[in-house]
């Protein structure tokens, strides 16, 4: 409590106050905001980083696959058998993502998810969940 971020093309907003349930899972947040941060940075403090936020109530139920390398080397043919150099994590699925209204569009549409990548509707989309496949990320962890 008490950090300030600035929300996505908004203002700067402070926690004030922190709502649980009885399982302890958190229901609300009860902030202020400031008026005089919207397009300028804040006088006398400094924002806690961006949220890029979705409206939950208007979002769309997705699923996101991240691809990252297949191989555990850089050479798997140098192996003595390739496949015992394959990542087992080489796919990574966000069961749970909200997306966009908008991102709703034919098979193969690409778009660019802010500070992730760019990824493209998959065949596997259907009118319950949209699937969307990282084609080209902006991160690279991998050598």
């Amino acid at each position: 409590m008490g950090e300030s971020v600035r929300l996505r093309g908004s203002y700067v907003i402070t926690c004030e106050e922190v709502i649980k349930d009885e399982t302890g899972n958190i229901i609300e947040l009860k902030c202020r905001h400031d008026p005089d941060t919207l397009g300028k940075n804040p006088e006398g403090y400094k924002a806690n980083g961006v949220i890029h936020w979705v409206s939950a109530p208007h979002a769309v139920d997705a699923e996101v696959r991240h691809y990252g390398l297949l191989f555990n080397q850089a050479n798997p043919m140098a192996a003595e058998n390739f496949l015992d150099t394959l990542n087992p994590n080489s796919l990574q699925v966000l069961d749970h993502a909200k997306a966009e209204p908008a991102t709703r569009a034919d098979i193969g549409t690409n778009y660019q998810l802010e500070r992730q990548g760019y990824y493209a509707i998959d065949p596997d989309s259907n009118a319950d969940k949209l699937v969307l496949n990282l084609t080209v990320s902006l991160r690279e962890t991998g050598k």
